[in-house]
């Protein structure tokens, strides 16, 4: 997210993490401080092979909850950055059951997975996995689903079950522009999930 009013918003909806991007290429880098940051909704700064340096600053200057990880970063790398108190996510790219294998050397560096679909960019794909590959998931991080959501999911979310799921990542579908969120779609999202 990247404008005051609009993080101000969404917050105010009941989201309980908001998501800064943190990567040069992205069309919704945060480039400048918001006039307004989440008090209540936990902050998630995203990095794609970044230093540790550059993600240790901008954690202290935005005051991250969690550093979001969308690159090739290895467990060592992410060992250095839990030694140096940061809450880690780590996004997978995931098309085939093969591909949860990769998660078992992040086991207990990561507070959360999120699993996302795999797609030539980094993220942002507007598509869907096939979520019956997390059958195949028995690790102990919890993860969270992303890629291709929008207002309409609720049906499919509230037929996912898996022991391991923590929540959901919403981005392109509930924007108005790259780095803005509809808090309508958000809100009609909500609603529809919270009627089960």
């Amino acid at each position: 997210m990247t404008q005051g009013e609009n993080i101000r918003a969404v917050e105010a909806l009941g989201a309980d993490w908001l998501g800064f991007i943190f990567y040069g290429p992205s069309p919704r880098c945060l480039r400048q401080m918001p006039t307004y940051l989440p008090t209540r909704a936990r902050r998630v700064g995203v990095f794609v092979h970044e230093s540790q340096e550059t993600i240790l600053r901008l954690a202290r200057l935005y005051a991250l909850d969690y550093i979001q990880l969308h690159g090739d970063e290895s467990p060592d790398y992410c060992r250095t950055l839990q030694q140096q108190g940061q809450q880690l996510i780590k996004a997978f790219s995931l098309s085939v059951p093969a591909d949860l294998d990769q998660t078992h050397s992040y086991e207990g560096l990561c507070s959360y997975f999120l699993f996302d679909t795999r797609c030539p960019g980094r993220g942002g794909s507007g598509q869907s996995f096939d979520w019956s590959l997390l059958q195949y998931y028995n690790g102990q991080t919890p993860f969270l689903l992303s890629g291709g959501l929008h207002p309409n999911s609720a049906c499919e979310l509230q037929a996912f079950h898996h022991p391991q799921w923590a929540g959901i990542d919403l981005n392109s579908r509930f924007e108005i522009a790259p780095g803005v969120k509809d808090p309508e779609r958000i809100r009609a999202l909500l609603m529809q999930l919270k009627k089960k």
